[in-house]
């Protein structure tokens, strides 16, 4: 038993204004929704959380309603908070839609140009729903060396990425999946447990994300230009105002003609109105049609006046030849940039070429055309891209960042330390609150945080 269960005190209960404090708090920070009726849930959660040190549930939550908490207080508390319950192959209905229509037609497109597919579980729990995406495309992939597949996972509790990232089930995680699955693809270990296959263990990327306040789609945290996201049992949890700005910002973390995939409780919603509803046997899934907005304008540049010819007007003087290349270089990477979003990986790499050689001195370029290079699975191409970046800034941040975790996945351990601590050290020196450039939008305070947490999982 820890210390701090020892001293710890169960309330009976708290004081209902402060339970309506919390459930406002918790709201808030997580987008976790507490209605009156949940309060005795919030209070045990809270009480849980003994590890903060507090002698008493009111002494906690009157501390977590005061103090300026950290990214690990709030990890902390949301392992507490939501339950991450799950097992394998569950809501087989949408699994069945994903294996007989979904990765087909993905194949079918795919197999004469960009092989890649990318799939997101957003509230993984503790990895159920993601491996057993993994079982299925272990099997549906063909020649898996000639393709690039990401199968993202993310959640808001640690506890249960860790469990995730270890592979290690009892049986409650196996009831209605057949033998055949624990036999091919599981290892019997003591006590009743299995483990799952280091070749399937592999092909899923286990990641922190807060889906009420981090931000996606986004580069940094690899949420960008996904072909499905499956999103099931978690958009229910949310205060109707956060699920909605969820719904919105999974939408824009699709490609075109992407796919997202709820629970059969969440379908028939009006947060997916910006997506078509596409109705099958039994169920609804919501796609993404194919976006009419043009792609970003570019400028014509200046063509230089014969000698002789007339003065051009000084109100529409073109400008100086310098700041003119730079625009035009930063429209051919707004486009490139609208490219990436949508998952065209190959149009997006030609676009980046183009601004990288009007202007080969803007280290954002290359750090777009590193991005794009990751994830068509080129990381010694990504790693040369981004070493540019830093040779033309050594303070890019982000660039750090990035080739720490290209030089990971090589097992390059020493090299990624020092660009993991370079990244950490700028972030540090800057004003918590500072929006990073590059980032879509996150603090230098956070992305410190993301950071550290990241070192700290690969100590």
């Amino acid at each position: 038993m820890p210390r701090w269960a020892a001293r710890w005190k169960m309330p009976d209960s708290l004081p209902d204004a402060l339970l309506s404090g919390l459930s406002g708090f918790v709201a808030a920070r997580l987008g976790l929704h507490f209605p009156q009726e949940r309060w005795p849930d919030l209070a045990r959660g809270v009480a849980a959380a003994g590890a903060f040190g507090k002698p008493d549930g009111e002494s906690c939550a009157r501390w977590l309603l005061s103090a300026p908490l950290a990214q690990k207080h709030i990890e902390v508390l949301a392992a507490h908070l939501t339950v991450g319950e799950s097992y394998f192959f569950r809501e087989k209905r949408s699994l069945e839609i994903f294996e007989e229509h979904i990765v087909p037609e993905l194949l079918r497109e795919r197999r004469a140009g960009e092989r890649h597919l990318r799939i997101w579980s957003a509230g993984c729990a503790a990895g159920e729903e993601p491996y057993s995406i993994a079982m299925l495309l272990d099997r549906l992939v063909p020649a898996h060396e000639q393709w690039h597949v990401t199968i993202l996972a993310t959640d808001i509790n640690p506890q249960s990425l860790r469990k995730a990232e270890q592979g290690v089930y009892g049986k409650w995680s196996f009831r209605g999946v057949p033998d055949w699955i624990k036999a091919r693809h599981f290892k019997k270990r003591e006590g009743g447990r299995f483990e799952l296959s280091p070749h399937i263990r592999k092909k899923v990327t286990f990641s922190y994300l807060n889906l009420s306040d981090d931000v996606y789609p986004s580069f940094l945290n690899n949420t960008n230009a996904m072909d499905v996201i499956f999103c099931r049992n978690v958009l229910m949890y949310f205060t109707p105002e956060k699920a909605g700005e969820v719904a919105a910002k999974l939408a824009l973390s699709l490609a075109e003609g992407g796919w997202l995939i709820v629970s059969p409780a969440e379908t028939g919603n009006a947060l997916f109105s910006p997506l078509a509803a596409v109705a099958f046997p039994e169920a609804v899934l919501y796609r993404k049609v194919a976006a009419a907005a043009p792609l970003p304008a570019i400028p014509e540049m200046e063509t230089p006046q014969p000698p002789g010819a007339a003065a051009p007007d000084p109100e529409r003087a073109p400008l100086p030849a310098q700041e003119a290349r730079a625009d035009f270089g930063q429209s051919l990477f707004a486009t490139a940039r609208h490219h990436a979003n949508q998952g065209r990986l190959g149009a997006a790499l030609e676009w980046c070429e183009k601004a990288i050689a009007v202007d080969r001195q803007n280290p954002a370029f290359h750090y777009l055309h590193a991005a794009v290079q990751q994830e068509l699975g080129r990381d010694d191409a990504a790693a040369q891209a981004l070493t540019r970046a830093l040779y033309l800034d050594s303070g890019f941040a982000l660039a750090h960042f990035a080739l720490a975790n290209v030089r990971l996945s090589q097992g390059r351990r020493r090299e990624a330390d020092r660009h993991f601590s370079n990244a950490l050290a700028l972030m540090r020196a800057r004003p918590h609150e500072e929006i990073i450039p590059e980032s879509g939008g996150l603090a230098a305070g956070r992305l410190a945080e993301i950071i550290a947490s990241v070192m700290a999982a690969h100590a």
